[in-house]
């Protein structure tokens, strides 16, 4: 699958932002060499140069690629050139703990309005951010910009939240609720579930431990 804005996978484009860290932990490189980045990524040095490729040929024999064009050109591409405006919605145990990650705010992700259903929550302020109730979402889409929207309910009200964000205008949406939820082919959608991913893991560590061999993509 590709991405309909830059023609890069999006297997290619989930490794940008490895590389994109490992450029912030090159500390003050002023080049970087395919085989440097291979080693901060786990990734492989061919893989590096093949997905490095899609941006030309820029890279300086002898010396590698300039590690602060790269980062303009891999931010360009991930977006995080710029700032985006982002809703919360859900502040339970998880949603307070994806609002208190500092990681977001470096990257360029300011979350910016907060939205619940709990009575004893609505009406109290989170870091300066007063919490609403969702049939506030529309006004505040308008009012703060808000482009991108995190979901963090529960199972049985993520679809219904999914539907009020995209009929908000919402055409970009991180779902972390334990359920695939549908959106319109116009709206993008990236789900979350932390149940598979332990699932996942567990099958790679029973293979292991069983002395099976799993083929890792």
């Amino acid at each position: 699958m590709e991405s309909k804005k830059t023609g890069i996978s999006i297997t290619t484009i989930h490794r940008l932002s490895y590389y994109s860290r490992a450029l912030v932990e090159s500390g003050e490189l002023v080049f970087i060499s395919s085989q440097e980045l291979a080693r901060l990524t786990g990734l492989g040095d061919a893989l590096v140069r093949r997905d490095l490729s899609y941006f030309g040929r820029f890279g300086v024999p002898g010396k590698g690629y300039p590690v602060a064009e790269l980062k303009e050109r891999i931010s360009g591409i991930l977006g995080t050139n710029r700032k985006w405006n982002i809703a919360l919605i859900g502040l339970g145990n998880l949603g307070s703990a994806l609002f208190r990650y500092k990681g977001f705010e470096r990257q360029g992700f300011e979350i910016t309005a907060i939205f619940d259903n709990d009575p004893g929550k609505i009406g109290k302020s989170k870091a300066g951010i007063e919490i609403r109730g969702i049939d506030w979402l529309e006004r505040e889409v308008r009012k703060k910009k808000i482009e991108m929207v995190i979901v963090a309910v529960p199972a049985d009200a993520a679809q219904g939240v999914v539907d009020t964000a995209v009929g908000a205008g919402i055409k970009a949406i991180l779902n972390f609720a334990p359920v695939k939820v549908r959106v319109p082919g116009a709206v993008n959608l990236v789900n979350i579930d932390f149940t598979v991913e332990l699932e996942r893991l567990s099958c790679l560590a029973t293979g292991k431990m069983a002395g099976g061999e799993i083929k890792r993509a």
